[in-house]
C-alpha cells in the first residue's frame, strides 16, 4: 500500500512539473533606451516588404514590444539614424544608444547580443582605421597602410566574437573588400576632381541664386574673400551631420577674410515639387538657424555651377580665392582638421 502511494505521489509530481512548463514563446521581447532622441517618438522595424512595425519610444527615450518575426536580420530607423538587429522568437533583447552619437554608442543586450554587436562593430571598425581626414589628404600608399591596419583589426574582432553564426560571419566578410574599394574609390574621386579643377584656375560662378536673408547672391558680390562653398540639401543625412561643425567653424572664422556659403540643391525630385522643395529648405534654415550665407540654387543638380563643379555627391565643399580661383574643388569638410590645416595654411 505504501508502495502505491509513492507511485501515485510521483504520477502526481510529474503531472504538476509538466502542466508548469513554458511553452516556447512564439513571439520576441525587445526594449531599448534612446538618450537625447528629442522631438522623435518612434523606432521602425523591418524587413523586406512584408514586416513593418512601428514602437512608441517614451519621452525618457525608452521603448519596449512585442513582436512576431520570422528568425532573421531586420532593419530599424530612428530620426535619420538607421541599424541592423538580429530577432528570433522566444528571444529579449535589447538596445541601447544615443541619438546624438547613434552608431559609436549602439550596443545590444539579450539574447544573440554577440551577433549585433559583433555586427555594428564590424561596420564601425573601419571609421578607426581610415579618417576621412587620411582620405582627403594622404598619399595612396598612407592610406593602404591604413586599410592594411584595418584588415588585421577586423581578424581580432573575428577572433573575439567566437560565438557568432558562420552565416553572419560570412556577410562580414564580404563587406569587407566592399568597404575597402569604396575608400580605394572616394580616394580615386576626390583626386580625379582636383586634377581636373586645378588649384588657381578659374571658378565656375553662380548668379543670382536667391538669399534667405531676402534678394540674391552671385559669386562676384563676394570678391576679394575666400569662399568656403557646402552644397547640401535638407534630405541629406552626412550634410546635417556636419551643421554643428560648420557653425563653429563660422564663429571661430568670423570676421576674417572668408564667407561662408550654403547652397541648397532641394528638388522636385525628393520634395514632389520645386515648391515643396523650396519650402522645406527655408523651414530648416530658420528651424537650424543655420548662419553664413544660405542659398537656394536655380535648378538644384542642373544649374551651371554645380554641374560645372560636377558634383554628383552630397555634402561637397569647394574653396574659391578671393581672386575667384580654385583653391580646392572638393575641400575637406567642416568637421575635418585637414580644413583647419588648409585655412592656417592659407593664413586665413
Amino acid at each position: 500500500m505504501l508502495i502505491m502511494k509513492k507511485i501515485f505521489a510521483l504520477m502526481a509530481l510529474s503531472l504538476t512539473v509538466l502542466s508548469c512548463k513554458t511553452e516556447p514563446k512564439d513571439y520576441v521581447t525587445l526594449s531599448g533606451t534612446i538618450t537625447n532622441s528629442h522631438s522623435e517618438k518612434t523606432i521602425t522595424f523591418v524587413k523586406g516588404k512584408d514586416f513593418k512595425k512601428i514602437i512608441t519610444v517614451n519621452d525618457d527615450g525608452t521603448f519596449r514590444d512585442t513582436l512576431k518575426v520570422e528568425a532573421g536580420d531586420y532593419s530599424f530607423k530612428h530620426g535619420d539614424e538607421y541599424g541592423t538587429i538580429y530577432l528570433k522568437n522566444g528571444n529579449e533583447s535589447s538596445l541601447t544608444t544615443d541619438y546624438e552619437d547613434f552608431d559609436n554608442k549602439l550596443t545590444f543586450e539579450g539574447d544573440d547580443s554577440d551577433i549585433n554587436n559583433f555586427a555594428i562593430r564590424s561596420m564601425m571598425l573601419s571609421e578607426e582605421y581610415i579618417t576621412l581626414d587620411l582620405v582627403f589628404g594622404t598619399s595612396k600608399d598612407d592610406l593602404d597602410n591604413a586599410l592594411n591596419r584595418y584588415k588585421e583589426a577586423y581578424t581580432e574582432l573575428k577572433n573575439k566574437y567566437t560565438a557568432v553564426d558562420s552565416t553572419h560571419i560570412a556577410n562580414a566578410d564580404k563587406r569587407l573588400p566592399y568597404i575597402i574599394n569604396s575608400y580605394v574609390s572616394y580616394y580615386k574621386t576626390i583626386a580625379a576632381i582636383r586634377e581636373e579643377f586645378p588649384k588657381g584656375s578659374p571658378s565656375p560662378i553662380f548668379e543670382n541664386y536667391e538669399n534667405f536673408k531676402g534678394g540674391t547672391t552671385s559669386l562676384s558680390d563676394l570678391k576679394g574673400k575666400y569662399v568656403y562653398v557646402d552644397v547640401w540639401a535638407t534630405w541629406c543625412g552626412p550634410c546635417k551631420r556636419e551643421i554643428p561643425s560648420l557653425k563653429e567653424l563660422e564663429k571661430k572664422y568670423e570676421g576674417r577674410n572668408i564667407e561662408f556659403v550654403s547652397i541648397s540643391v532641394d528638388n522636385a525630385k525628393r520634395s514632389g515639387t520645386m515648391e515643396k522643395a523650396h519650402t522645406a529648405w527655408k523651414k530648416m534654415v530658420a528651424d537650424k538657424e543655420l548662419s553664413g550665407i544660405q542659398l537656394f540654387s536655380d535648378k538644384s543638380y542642373d544649374s551651371d555651377f554645380i554641374a560645372s563643379y560636377k558634383v554628383k555627391g552630397i555634402p561637397r565643399f569647394l574653396l574659391i580665392d578671393p581672386e575667384g580661383k580654385i583653391v580646392s574643388a572638393h575641400a575637406p569638410r567642416p568637421s575635418m582638421k585637414t580644413l583647419i590645416d588648409l585655412f592656417d595654411e592659407l593664413k586665413i
